[in-house]
């Protein structure tokens, strides 16, 4: 997955919370990037038809940024799933978050022949929790910082 997805899956879980456009400071807080980093790279998803970004409005995922997004999703819930119930890591979310930008499809893949992914995923992602309902540990929501 590369940083383009990244923010892809973020506006999408965004857009999700916000029943709307996601704006750009909640894109950079989620992200914890400055909010101009996350202006350039809207910008670079709008150029490639990924996302519509209007000034003050926020931005909103095209159709073909919608299907990238939830496929970054999945293979964030994947991660998420492998470190959390086969490998036992318990500060599992940080470990997804690293890992995410650098696994590619194969290893999520193959990931995925251990995890037993179900067929409602990505939908399992709960961004209250920020992590997939599928997990076998105990969850609580995230705090804003």
């Amino acid at each position: 997955m590369n940083t383009a997805d990244q923010y892809l899956k973020t506006i999408y879980v965004v857009q999700e919370q916000e029943d709307g456009p996601a704006s750009t400071g909640s894109i950079a807080d989620a992200l914890d990037v400055s909010p101009a980093s996350a202006n350039e790279m809207i910008g670079k998803l709008e150029e490639r038809g990924l996302a519509e970004h209007e000034k003050y409005k926020g931005v909103r995922l095209t159709d073909d940024g919608i299907i990238r997004a939830r496929d970054a999703l999945q293979t964030y819930c994947i991660i998420e799933r492998f470190l959390a119930n086969v490998l036992g890591v318990e500060e599992f979310r940080e470990e997804a978050r690293e890992l995410e930008a650098v696994i590619d499809d194969t290893v999520a893949d193959r990931l995925d022949t251990i995890i037993d992914r179900q067929p409602e995923c990505p939908d399992c992602f709960d961004p209250e929790t920020d992590a997939c309902a599928c997990l076998e540990v105990a969850m609580a929501p995230v705090e804003s910082e």
